[in-house]
């Protein structure tokens, strides 16, 4: 299995070659030559599969120049009850990603049981023992570099404390993300984790990062590798629970299910697209975005016009304040028939502060692969919290109530719908004391936890700042 990029001008290369690089050398996104496609008898058997047989079976298809023994016990230990053990009834949880049923064809796929309560602990664990397996393997080290809008930084951070071998540098907005996530990357004090709250919003963040990435020489230099949703890593990691979630709401293989995304960054729904090009039955994925609402704005109307950091605001569910998608270039490579030159093209023109018409492909983006969209706001979210825990005894975050807003206005009644849980409310509390009038439970060990001494620095969005502080500490 080989992976190519996006834009078509680097070199083909291993799984193991592009995990800790992040950004091809073109800028582009690395995707693999060729999706591997699961049969029918593939779902059959994988369907009675816990989750680290099921991921197993993915991952193997996708990475195959890690042992398969190394690549099996890497899984098996990331995935266990002891790791994902917070759930709503706050048990251990041997199913890792248990499904809520809501009511007929309605449900919650639960993904936030991991260490900092969010879905990105899914993946991030994940490549966390991946890092460590290739680097100890090589004997080298890495400056993971990252962005974050709230959820990634805390998961990347909890995923690589510890880590031979291994910095983290993670970018955040200054005072944009709730006291909780601020509090769970911030209080951490360990020696290889550097926390800079950029003045500005995550976007800014974001480009520094890209920028960073593509000074070849400084990242060859430094060892810059990457955890943002850019990492390949990440997204088939998230890959997984969609087969899972598939399989815990459908009895047969004839059934199709769809998806409803709560989305900023588009990695986790640009996961879901993966899965449905490797033969999941997935009938349509729903991107469903708050205020910041550039993707619902391209999926109907076929316009994509990223916005600068003035006109992306600041929401009450702030790891969707994202206004430039980056693994919408994923998808959009897909759609204009994996052709790199048009996709060096159209991004040419977004990185210009520009915008890009695919009009003409719209139809393909709905009846090919499945995309429609909706947006959701600050008042909508907080009722639909109200409405869910009244009708069906349920507490959401925000993230998750702008997908399941958006799910309810946009479902077919005979097909059952998926929304994926983004965070458990506990990290976005005020926003659930204004809405239900209650402080959501947590777990024991993250009481008080606004309270803890925080390690960071604040700097400007500044490209060269950031190298220096790089370069300064390691």
């Amino acid at each position: 299995m080989k992976y190519i990029s996006t834009r078509g001008q680097s070199p083909a290369l291993s799984f193991s070659e592009i995990l800790l690089g992040g950004l091809a050398p073109d800028g582009g996104l690395y995707l693999p030559k060729q999706y591997p496609h699961f049969s029918d008898a593939d779902l059959t058997a994988m369907r009675s599969m816990s989750y680290c047989n099921l991921a197993f079976a993915i991952l193997s298809r996708l990475v195959d120049d890690i042992p398969a023994s190394d690549l099996k016990a890497i899984i098996d230990k990331t995935y266990t009850a002891e790791v994902y053990g917070f759930t709503r009834a706050g048990q251990n949880s041997e199913d890792i990603t248990p499904t809520v049923k809501l009511e007929d064809n309605l449900y919650l796929l639960s993904l936030s049981n991991g260490p900092t309560l969010a879905f990105k602990d899914m993946a991030m664990q994940l490549l966390g023992n991946l890092f460590e397996y290739v680097l100890a393997k090589t004997g080298e080290t890495t400056n993971i570099l990252g962005a974050t809008s709230g959820d990634t930084g805390s998961a990347a951070e909890y995923a690589m404390r510890g880590k031979k071998g291994v910095r983290v540098f993670m970018l955040s907005p200054h005072q944009k993300m709730s006291r909780f996530q601020t509090a769970q990357m911030f209080s951490l004090q360990d020696d290889n984790i550097f926390n800079i709250a950029v003045t500005g919003v995550f976007d800014d963040a974001q480009d520094m990062v890209k920028a960073v990435s593509n000074d070849h020489a400084f990242k060859a230099k430094y060892k810059i590798g990457a955890v943002n949703s850019i990492n390949w890593g990440r997204i088939v990691a998230q890959v997984v629970y969609y087969f899972k979630g598939y399989f815990a709401v459908t009895q047969n293989n004839s059934q199709k299910v769809s998806f409803t995304v709560p989305s900023g960054n588009f990695g986790n729904v640009c996961a879901g697209h993966i899965a449905r090009m490797m033969g999941l039955p997935i009938d349509k994925l729903v991107v469903a975005t708050n205020e910041n609402d550039v993707l619902d704005e391209f999926f109907k109307t076929g316009v994509y016009k990223p916005r600068g950091s003035a006109n992306t605001y600041h929401t009450s569910s702030p790891s969707m304040d994202i206004s430039k998608a980056s693994n919408f270039e994923r998808f959009v490579y897909d759609l204009v028939g994996k052709d790199g030159a048009k996709v060096r093209e159209l991004w040419g023109s977004v990185d210009q502060g520009g915008a890009f018409d695919l009009t003409s492909y719209m139809s393909k983006v709905k009846a090919e692969f499945g995309f429609i969209s909706g947006s959701s706001n600050h008042a909508n979210r907080m009722q639909t919290i109200r409405q869910t825990k009244k009708k069906y005894g349920v507490v959401i975050d925000t993230h998750t109530a702008d997908g399941l807003k958006v799910a309810l206005e946009l479902r077919d009644a005979k097909t059952p719908m998926v929304v994926l849980e983004t965070a458990l409310p506990a990290k976005f509390e005020d926003a659930l004391v204004e809405a239900l009038g209650e402080v959501p439970p947590r777990p024991a060990s993250l009481n008080g936890i606004e309270a803890l001494p925080q390690k960071f620095t604040v700097m400007d969005a500044n490209v060269e700042a950031i190298k220096a502080f790089i370069v300064a500490n390691t």
